[in-house]
């Protein structure tokens, strides 16, 4: 077994030790330490190393003594050469399972429903839980969030008097950004009623809410028709089943000369499951879909134009470290309301989410599309990088 685990440790810097002292050092050992403090688990990560470490490491029963964050990246690296063409079937049969199951209120609520309290502990002040837009990597949170939501209307080219579909709008911020700033009106759907509840709150004291509906639905309950369609972070909640559902929708509800829109998601380079464990205990359902599968399965058939493609994933590695450093900082705030089980989840997750982005086991996705025959777009990409006050319209 020694040898087994070795073998899939064996270009990580990592130190093993057992439960009786028995160590097993890789030769650039100085990462971390990991220790697994008996038999059974051993034998379970072993046999399902994914979803068993994980959960031995909530549990407690397996440590990892110094840097989390290294030996997560360093891991994920040695398992960079493995072969995954035999995980091709398993990652389609995941995208048919997670279309049946995506949409409930149940696997959304899991997880985006722990109550706002708990995010507002690490997440900015306007509660955005997407990658972050870094026009300078020494940027605050803060600063690089807003600069996102104008990176992203910059790219819907939108101004005043236009309307807007947002599909999964979070607690509300970009809709408010572009209503606020951008002069649109926006009708925004969310499944979350925490989420809802929040953005509905927040539209009333902002004076917002004449020009800002939250809709509690789903993207197959949007209604009417708009010259934009934005989607951020929803996508890998969707599945690859309901993808043409979907393209459905953003080609029945846009402008059919003019219309336009941006997917941005979390997504692969290769065909493959997303972590057994996140899957598991953290975003019940989720896949992560290649560039390939989201242009040709949502946009392709309803013969929607691929405009730009960005690939933000060093912003991303670079949010968790925000998220992970901040949510270090009220752990014990943590402790107290949802114990030291959930600490140690949470902190597995945003560890292995930031190195997972930083290793490229992950990319995010910026795809910005519009109809076939739209002779509107602009020559160049330079008014993706003007002052973003000069494209504030209020």
């Amino acid at each position: 077994m020694l040898e087994r685990l070795g073998r899939l440790l064996s270009r990580a810097r990592v130190r093993l030790v057992l439960w009786d002292g028995t160590a097993l050092t890789s030769p650039d050992a100085g990462a971390a330490t990991l220790v697994v403090r008996d038999r059974r688990t051993l034998m379970r990560i072993l046999w399902d190393p994914e979803l068993a470490f994980g959960d031995a490491y909530a549990d407690g029963r397996v440590e990892v003594r110094g840097d989390l964050l290294g030996f997560l990246e360093s891991s994920y690296v040695s398992w960079q050469d493995k072969p995954w063409r035999a995980l091709g079937r398993a990652a389609r049969f995941v995208g048919r399972r997670v279309g049946d199951l995506v949409g409930t209120r149940t696997d959304v609520q899991r997880h985006y429903d722990l109550g706002n309290d708990f995010y507002r502990l690490w997440l900015d002040d306007r509660l955005l839980y997407t990658c972050a837009y870094f026009e300078r990597p020494q940027a605050t949170l803060e600063e690089a969030q807003v600069a996102k939501m104008d990176h992203v209307c910059r790219k819907l080219r939108l101004r005043p008097g236009q309307t807007v579909i947002e599909a999964g709008c979070g607690w509300g911020a970009l809709a408010l950004h572009m209503a606020r700033n951008y002069g649109v009106r926006v009708r925004a759907y969310n499944i979350s009623r925490e989420q809802i509840r929040h953005a509905r709150a927040r539209a009333r004291a902002e004076g917002l809410d004449d020009r800002v509906e939250f809709v509690d639905a789903d993207f197959r309950g949007i209604e009417g028709t708009a010259d934009a369609f934005v989607s951020v972070g929803m996508l890998e909640h969707v599945g690859l089943a309901n993808y043409a559902a979907l393209g459905a929708v953003i080609d029945r509800c846009l402008d059919p000369v003019r219309g336009r829109g941006l997917l941005h998601f979390i997504g692969r380079d290769h065909m493959r499951p997303l972590n057994a464990w996140i899957r598991r205990r953290i975003f019940p359902g989720a896949y992560a879909p290649t560039l390939a599968q989201a242009v040709e399965r949502v946009l392709e058939p309803a013969a929607l134009s691929v405009l730009d493609v960005e690939n933000l994933r060093r912003h991303y590695a670079l949010t968790l470290d925000h998220w992970r450093r901040r949510f270090e900082s009220a752990a014990g705030h943590v402790t107290a309301h949802f114990g030291e089980r959930f600490v140690r989840t949470w902190r597995l997750y945003l560890a292995g989410s930031q190195a997972a982005f930083s290793t490229g086991v992950l990319q995010l996705f910026q795809v910005t599309f519009g109809r076939s025959a739209d002779d509107a777009q602009p020559w160049t990409r330079a008014s993706l990088y003007r002052e973003r006050d000069e494209h504030a319209a209020l």
